[in-house]
């Protein structure tokens, strides 16, 4: 999901409540899960901070008072693995598309290059790896939306050149050649050319990701692909009924080819009471994000101000639920309960979405090691969930892509 960012003062008044629960170190629980974090590869598969690189006001390397990632907050919550989303409007194909994203990717390899002393560009788990044992963030891309690729397969090989890791196969609205969940079908899933698609992934190394996308270009993606599929920013539809979710019979699918779901942190896919009482407000999302494109255009910071002051009003009213951050737990552990621990990770949607109280920025991080740990899972478990999963994917993946490559 992209969505404007919101800034740290809206979101406490979103959530006006107690402060939010911090790693105490007062007890062993809380001790160990502080050792095993800040020790850990923790890696989120979705982040919308590629957007605020072109504000003229936004420094990736100094705690900004707006917004859920920075390096310092980073440091702060452990966070030592990112994968930068390249995001545009989904109504925006062809040419045009293809020339936003390659501004965006650029901008996230000079921001790296920028904070070198900090952050190592990524291409492969070893890579992050290597990264994480030399103390620097490691900094990876996703392209959130297949319309990117301008419906040319060429561009996507391009992709995989500048350094892509994953691509969502699509976005809010159907692409040329794969349905989304949040769209009339148009496709019944993916078209042959969809398949190309992501057979072409496969061979690039590139993981195919199906947040987004329609129940059946899932199930078609699952079908095609020789790797395992990611879902880079979803969470359980079992909990909270919004189509962006996974179902249960999906996760169990997903996880017998060996792919993982990646919880998203937002308010809206975490909570089934938010969920509702945000579609009665204002509609459902793609309803709210076409009427800020009506008013704003390509405008971000103008979204962010239309978004910003709807909030403050319906929370004034008190027409809105609180959301706690230990829904995220719950998603998590729905997962485990269902499929095991190797199959869930963490794709918050920092920046892109309506994060739930005591989860206002990436340096609450520690409280999901700590709520884990708390609830009886093993150290390992922990570390797979951190990173660890989908780290596995992208090694499967790249050694698909090798093999596929060395038959050409």
């Amino acid at each position: 999901m992209r969505a404007a960012r919101l800034s740290a003062t809206v979101l406490l008044s979103f959530f006006v409540s107690a402060a939010p629960t911090r790693i105490s170190l007062g007890d062993d629980i809380a001790k160990r899960a502080h050792k095993l974090h800040f020790s850990s590869i923790v890696l989120d598969t979705h982040d919308d901070t590629t957007q605020r690189f072109f504000s003229k006001t936004f420094d990736l390397g100094k705690r900004n008072p707006e917004g859920n990632v920075d390096i310092p907050r980073m440091r702060e919550g452990g966070m030592n693995a990112i994968f930068f989303s390249i995001w545009i409007d989904g109504r925006i194909t062809g040419p045009p598309a293809v020339q936003k994203a390659i501004d965006q990717i650029d901008m996230v390899h000079e921001n790296v290059r920028k904070k070198a002393k900090d952050m190592a560009f990524c291409l492969t788990a070893e890579d992050v790896r290597r990264a994480h044992a030399q103390g620097k963030i490691a900094a990876l891309i996703g392209v959130e939306g297949g319309h990117m690729i301008g419906n040319d397969i060429h561009v996507l090989r391009m992709f995989s050149d500048l350094g892509v890791r994953y691509m969502t196969l699509s976005h809010f609205y159907n692409d040329e050649w794969a349905d989304s969940s949040t769209d009339k079908p148009a496709h019944n899933g993916l078209t042959e050319f969809g398949r190309d698609i992501v057979r072409e992934m496969n061979r690039q190394g590139i993981m195919v990701d199906i947040s987004h996308v329609s129940d059946k270009t899932f199930y078609d993606a699952l079908e095609v692909s020789k790797t395992p599929l990611i879902a880079s920013h979803s969470s359980c539809r079992a909990i909270c009924n919004h189509p962006r979710n996974m179902t249960d019979d999906m996760i169990k699918a997903l996880a017998a080819k060996g792919g993982v779901i990646q919880i998203n942190y937002h308010a809206g896919f975490l909570s089934q009471e938010f969920k509702d009482a945000d579609t009665a407000l204002e509609g459902d999302v793609v309803k709210q994000s076409a009427e800020r494109q009506k008013n704003c255009g390509d405008d971000a910071d103008c979204q962010t101000i239309e978004r910003e002051r709807a909030t403050r009003e319906l929370v004034r009213q008190g027409k809105l639920p609180h959301v706690s951050w230990e829904k995220i737990i719950e998603h998590i552990d729905h997962v485990v309960k269902l499929v095991g621990p190797d199959h869930v990770g963490l794709g918050s949607d920092f920046d892109g979405a309506i994060m739930p109280e005591g989860m206002e920025d990436c340096s609450h991080l520690p409280q999901i090691t700590e709520a884990l740990m708390r609830k009886g899972y093993h150290d390992e478990d922990i570390r797979k969930i951190l990173g660890g999963n989908l780290l596995r994917v992208m090694e499967q993946t790249q050694k698909v892509s090798h093999e596929m490559q060395a038959q050409n």
